[in-house]
């Protein structure tokens, strides 16, 4: 099977990694790459790719001549571009479409679900939430007949980083600098801080889930800022700490989903996750309460998420998109 790929991050490299340790045991063949700098048809090989063919991500797609598109580029959460139109253009020419980027499944869900079904073919996501964690899968694979009514959520790693740095005695920069040495933080930090990295995996975990067909702009959102580090510090004595709490609900028939930083103790489970882990509870109705955990994921976390959804599309196909 071969896929095309867009982006050639952290992600897409670990992908190729683990491609290459599992030689062998599957038939995946990279077509071709396009970056900023431009695009290679034809596989990578293990040298950095020589991509300077300058031609758009349509042509791209054509000369491929990829069954699947692995969609790896950066996130605007404003906007979930160009990721979608991505989406859109491989969906359009009868390709599978697989992503770890979560604009396309906050903004555009359900069009590009629907768009994939209608042509025969499939749109996965599995790292856009949690890295590789089991969380569209849980339900797909696992929990067949099951509704969520709600989620509660702790999903950004660099307002952890920084909380703890503060509660060190740190400053809130040298936070965001641990996250940003550590590759987690956003490309524009405040895109974590002000809570909008949150809120994609909000609208994505509704959008999928729920069924809410919103995007991000439908959740309320507030960010980390108004603490600062001797507030986060009093707290610490006292035996409580802030995350960041993502929560989708409804009620009443309607649907309410928020991001905002809440005062913990420390022996509160949301409370629990430090550094880069992060938690996420599902409410549901036959199952009570359960959840998924990811202690300290890496790149490599989110690499192997991308390939469960490359395998997915080796078993063929499913109720679920």
């Amino acid at each position: 099977m071969k896929f095309a790929l867009i982006g050639y991050g952290n992600v897409a490299r670990g992908l190729l990694d683990i491609l290459r340790e599992k030689q062998g045991e599957h038939s995946f063949e990279c077509a071709g790459v396009l970056r900023r700098s431009g695009a290679r048809v034809g596989p990578p090989g293990e040298a950095e790719p020589d991509c300077h063919l300058q031609i758009t991500a349509a042509e791209f797609l054509d000369r491929c001549g990829a069954e699947v598109l692995v969609e790896l580029s950066s996130l605007n959460p404003q906007t979930g571009e160009p990721a979608t139109q991505h989406i859109r253009e491989a969906l359009g020419r009868g390709m599978h479409a697989v992503t770890a980027n979560k604009g396309p499944v906050a903004h555009a869900y359900c069009e590009l679900a629907e768009m994939a079904q209608s042509r025969g073919v499939r749109f996965l996501h599995e790292a856009a939430v949690m890295d590789g964690a089991p969380v569209f899968n849980l339900f797909r694979h696992n929990l067949p007949g099951v509704q969520v009514l709600g989620f509660t959520g702790v999903l950004n790693s660099t307002t952890k980083l920084i909380i703890e740095a503060m509660e060190r005695g740190a400053s809130f920069e040298d936070g965001v600098e641990i996250a940003q040495k550590l590759g987690i933080a956003e490309t524009n930090y405040e895109h974590d801080t002000q809570g909008w990295d949150s809120a994609v995996k909000t609208a994505a975990l509704a959008n999928v889930l729920m069924d809410a067909r919103i995007t991000p702009a439908a959740v309320e959102r507030e960010g980390i800022h108004g603490f600062s580090g001797e507030g986060i510090r009093e707290l610490a004595t006292g035996g409580r700490t802030v995350r960041l709490v993502s929560r989708g609900m409804r009620e009443d028939g309607r649907l309410k989903l928020s991001v905002r930083p809440e005062i913990l103790e420390k022996s509160d489970l949301l409370a629990s996750v430090a550094g880069t882990s992060n938690l996420i509870l599902f409410h549901t109705d036959f199952m009570g309460t359960i959840g998924t955990v990811s202690i300290a994921p890496t790149v490599r976390q989110t690499a192997y998420g991308v390939y469960i959804d490359l395998l997915e599309l080796t078993k063929g196909t499913s109720s679920i998109s």
